[in-house]
């Protein structure tokens, strides 16, 4: 990356900055007035204080008395002065710290909102981590020089004042301050640009070490069930071990430069009483004029420092606007269309697939990508139930995703009433179709939250409806709060079979009039899964009684209820027709269910189907007994 090199990190930083101001103008103007207001009393403190000392604290030690009008005066000024200044501090800070939180949290948003624009495809290459990262440190990492940058700004109008009004008072003293200020720039940016690439690197690392986390904290099951604890913590602590090396090497070259930074500007003040003196001596100045010089220098030691903050967060913020603009420039979005299908319509749609091509894109750009689908046409009438049949890999999930328009072909169309599903409306789209995954993901939330998602019209008869639907009303019925239970964290406190019947009850509680189940009862005991899907073809008027439904199967119970069934193999429909159609002519078919039924007698010999026992660590697994 070019953060990496670090040759223009100066530029790129100051283009990140200008960003920023753009963004968020009046509040920049607002911390910006108040830093120049305070840079302005700074310099006017340094002229008060000598001229009260040249003019006031001299003559008095001279005479042996000090008139009170005379100090009472001095005291009002540095006393006013001192209130603008605490004004300006105020504004400053107010602005800057009200600017940084805006952009960081619009940049979440913004992140966030471009993560659900990108298809799943752009989601496959990249780790869960590095997306946490993003959203997280990197968009902190981006706007963190915002703090210190009105600061920065006022401290120029400060240093532009303060060399005017030495070269008013003295050249030579006006020249002692040209040196320091570009040596000091200079430094600054010499460290911005060593700091660069072991910021890159840095912020690299936090996301990696972020990533394993998350890993080894979502695994947890297969983590702890496999005995792996000693070495996930060993993997993990490599990585921690890599990025604290990181900021060590950052700590490390700051704490090389951060004296040199503040070594300068005390220089100069001893450079300027140097000169200053000589200058008095030779009656070129005044000690009104000397005392306000030195002054002057002393005061801005600390402000000058606010333009070596900005400097040295400027490689920080470069390597994380770079991994944030990653995101935001990230190609691939499924655009939605205009065309609305009537909500209002209570009659199931109609699906079908027109020769439909799909194929995943590599993770390398470099390599070639992966034909899923080819050829694929069938349609799921209105109101009928499909059956999607097929060896692990012949595309029945992908089938699901392109029916939903998670993913969209390559070639040919899927169409829901005739219409293609690329020219619908998303919220169209959401309220005709609903899919119900493999693996339930569930909520840290009650269980109506978790069935009702804030949708318009589903109160808790609705709820409760798509919960008997789905054979799911008993047991939450039995739940300590009912509908008020909290499930925890992905659904720890229930077991796989009531995660899938909860997300089933979430999927018909919207109504949809295509319903589309993938695998999404594998850990509902077959006796229930007969139940839910009889409920489901049964019209009863609930939920998800208006329905189409495309199924994805593997029980011969499950199949032997769809009035089609797709046989699928290597992404291709090799034979249609009901189950018993297929079980006579398609020997692969017959084989395919003949070892599916084979498989589920054998669990059903060693196990049965119960709810769940939690575990001493907080996990939960089902059990047999």
């Amino acid at each position: 990356m070019a953060s990496g090199t670090s040759r223009d990190v100066l530029g790129r930083g100051l283009w990140v900055l200008g960003r920023a101001i753009r963004e968020q103008p009046r509040i920049f103007t607002v911390a910006v007035s108040g830093s120049v207001l305070f840079g302005l009393m700074v310099i006017a403190s340094a002229f008060v204080v000598g001229r009260v000392v040249g003019d006031v604290v001299v003559p008095a030690i001279a005479r042996g008395s000090v008139g009170a009008g005379v100090l009472a005066l001095a005291a009002a000024s540095l006393f006013g002065i001192s209130v603008l200044r605490v004004v300006g501090i105020f504004g400053r800070r107010l602005g800057a710290g009200y600017m940084q939180f805006r952009l960081q949290a619009a940049y979440r948003r913004r992140v966030t909102r471009r993560y659900l624009d990108l298809p799943l495809s752009w989601h496959h290459r990249n780790a869960t981590g590095t997306l946490l990262s993003n959203a997280n440190s990197d968009v902190e990492a981006a706007w963190y020089p915002i703090a210190p940058l009105p600061f920065a700004v006022g401290t120029l109008v400060m240093l532009v004042g303060a060399v005017v009004s030495l070269f008013l008072t003295d050249w030579g003293l006006a020249l002692v301050g040209l040196a320091v200020f570009p040596a000091l720039f200079a430094l600054n940016v010499v460290y911005s640009r060593r700091m660069a690439p072991r910021q890159a690197r840095a912020q690299r690392l936090r996301a990696e070490v972020s990533g394993i986390a998350h890993e080894s904290f979502d695994g947890a099951l297969v983590v702890k069930t496999m005995g792996r604890e000693a070495q996930e913590t060993a993997r993990f602590a490599s990585h921690a071990g890599e990025l604290r090396d990181a900021l060590i090497d950052v700590g490390r070259l700051r704490g090389v430069f951060d004296p040199m930074l503040e070594t300068l500007p005390s220089l100069g003040t001893l450079a300027v009483l140097v000169v200053g003196a000589i200058r008095l001596q030779q009656g070129a100045i005044s000690v009104a004029e000397l005392v306000s010089v030195a002054f002057l220098f002393t005061v801005l030691a600390f402000p000058v420092r606010a333009i070596g903050w900005v400097l040295a967060e400027l490689p920080r913020s470069v390597a994380g606007w770079d991994r944030v603009r990653r995101v935001l420039d990230a190609t691939g979005e499924m655009p939605y269309g205009d065309t609305v299908l009537d909500r209002a319509d209570p009659t199931p749609a109609t699906l079908a697939f027109h020769d439909v091509h799909f194929g995943y894109e590599p993770a390398e750009a470099h390599l070639p990508g992966t034909e899923v689908l080819g050829e694929v046409s069938f349609t799921v009438p209105a109101g009928k139930t499909v059956a999607l049949v097929g060896p692990t890999g012949a595309g029945k999930s992908t089938i699901a995703s392109l029916a939903v328009r998670l993913v969209d072909p390559r070639a040919g169309t899927v169409t829901l009433d005739g219409a293609d599903v690329r020219d619908l409306t998303a919220a169209s789209l959401a309220s005709t179709v609903a899919l119900v995954a493999q693996v339930p993901f569930v909520f840290d939330d009650t269980v109506r939250a978790n069935i009702a998602l804030d949708r318009p019209g589903i109160g808790d008869d609705e709820v409760w409806a798509a919960l008997r639907l789905a054979e799911a009303d008993g047991f939450v019925a039995a739940l300590p709060d009912g509908l008020d239970t909290m499930v925890g964290e992905r659904g720890t406190s229930l077991s796989g079979g009531q995660r899938q019947r909860l997300t089933l009850a979430r999927a018909l509680a919207g109504r949809p009039r295509l319903l589309v189940l993938d695998d999404a009862t594998s850990a509902v005991d077959p006796r229930v899964e007969a139940a839910i899907l009889a409920g489901l073809r049964a019209p009863t008027g609930g939920p998800g009684a208006a329905a189409s439904i495309l199924v994805v199967a593997y029980r011969r119970a499950t199949i032997a209820l769809a009035d089609e069934v797709i046989y699928l193999e290597q992404g291709r429909v090799l034979a249609r027709g009901t189950h018993t159609e297929l079980l006579a002519t398609v020997s692969g078919y017959a084989d395919l269910v003949t070892a599916y039924e084979q498989a589920e007698h054998d669990r059903e010999q060693t196990r049965t189907y119960d709810e769940v026992t939690p575990l001493t660590s907080g996990l939960e697994v089902e059990v047999d007994r």
